[in-house]
């Protein structure tokens, strides 16, 4: 069997595990690599599981699409943050966990050789899926601010391209995009028959007054718009792996092929768990967005102290800063000498498909103000000794 060759050498080892390892190796080091949060799922999420535990019946499966309760609190919440009126144009799909809601939209919508956009910096599990599948993405630089470029997307589209991927907030940037960027793309997955995938996993983490916009509460968006969502960032959820999609309705028998094969159902427990969450208080979000706020100050004023060893730009959404830095030294080196020597951790930018250069991803959504700030002290001063070395 070793000269038998499988789709899935050409997709990219996920990284986080791979540094996940060096860190094993190295104790004691701060990690500001994986995106997650430091807090906790809101207390109603937690006392609806007993309502999922007394009824017997929830240990059977459940729709493929998820439990009407949750159904219709998702749809509530949609009309309310988002602007999107569930109608007979659109429809909701809960998954587990927005990374699954992105396989099904690629498996629902293409064939083998077909093409998706996906703008760089990308997030790396979705050039994975999108390989898996057998397409190929099709890759479109954004400008230096990482802001979308769309007469770039427009010129990228061919009779394979099937759709179009925004992030916004952005991971692994940090930026937020206007709603006229996004209009502009809308309009032109519209104009080209295709799809506009819109992942906002980080919608509720925006900073200065910046508004999320999601780009299926645009008019007439709703037959060519897949919106992608997550418990895992604002609800503290990650292990729990619920997240859900809205996509139009001519999609549904697909997407419900690809979940029942993968999935049949999203686990029922954790739907139970988001139904509790979506009844929380506001106050749970303000409080520990809030606090993360706080510690994206802090890391900006660290960061400062970079300049001219490296770019950093804006960011105000998500919690990362993506560093291009002023060396000819390689990602992953600069990464393993920073955690070897320096006991910090972040993420190489060339698994975010940026290869002409050294850049690195800070997330900072993990960790309290005390040992982020511990962790950015070290990020620069590791920085600062090894590129003043091989300057």
């Amino acid at each position: 069997m070793e000269s038998f060759i499988s789709r899935m050498q050409a997709v990219q080892s996920p990284i986080i595990p791979v540094v996940g390892e060096l860190i094993k190796n190295s104790p004691g080091t701060i990690s500001l690599g994986q995106g997650v949060v430091s807090y906790g799922p809101p207390p109603e999420a937690i006392e609806l599981l007993s309502k999922f535990l007394a009824e017997p019946s929830n240990n059977l499966y459940k729709a493929v699409e998820g439990i009407p309760p949750l159904l219709t609190a998702l749809s509530s919440k949609l009309q309310a943050f988002n602007g999107i009126e569930i109608n007979q144009e659109n429809c909701i799909v809960v998954t587990a966990g927005s990374n699954m809601a992105f396989m099904n939209a690629i498996l629902a919508i293409t064939s083998v050789g077909d093409e998706i956009i996906l703008n760089t910096p990308y997030y790396f599990n979705h050039e994975m899926a999108i390989k898996m599948a057998g397409c190929h993405p099709v890759l479109v630089r954004t400008d230096e601010n990482y802001q979308l470029r769309p007469e770039a997307i427009a010129q990228a589209i061919t009779p394979k391209t099937r759709a179009v991927v925004t992030i916004s907030p952005n991971n692994p940037t940090g930026v937020v995009y206007s709603e006229e960027v996004l209009r502009l793309v809308n309009q032109i997955c519209r104009d080209s028959n295709i799809y506009h995938i819109s992942d906002e996993a980080y919608e509720y983490f925006t900073y200065d007054g910046v508004k999320h916009i999601s780009p299926g509460a645009f008019a007439r968006s709703s037959e060519y718009t897949i919106g992608l969502y997550s418990f895992s960032k604002a609800y503290g959820f990650a292990s729990w792996r619920i997240g859900y999609m809205v996509i139009p309705k001519h999609l549904l028998v697909a997407v419900k092929k690809v979940q029942d094969t993968i999935l049949i159902c999203p686990p029922v427990v954790s739907q139970y768990g988001a139904l509790g969450a979506l009844q929380a208080k506001d106050e749970y979000l303000d409080r520990n967005i809030g606090a993360i706020a706080q510690v994206r100050s802090c890391v900006q004023d660290y960061l400062n102290h970079l300049q001219g060893l490296c770019t950093i730009t804006p960011a105000n959404g998500a919690f990362y800063f993506f560093l291009k830095i002023h060396t000819h030294i390689n990602a992953f080196e600069l990464v393993k000498r920073l955690i070897l020597e320096h006991q910090v951790a972040v993420i190489p930018g060339t698994t975010f498909g940026m290869d002409d250069g050294c850049y690195l991803r800070v997330a900072y959504g993990a960790l309290q103000k005390q040992t982020a700030t511990a962790g950015i002290e070290r990020l620069v001063r590791g920085l600062q000794t090894i590129l003043v070395k091989y300057s």
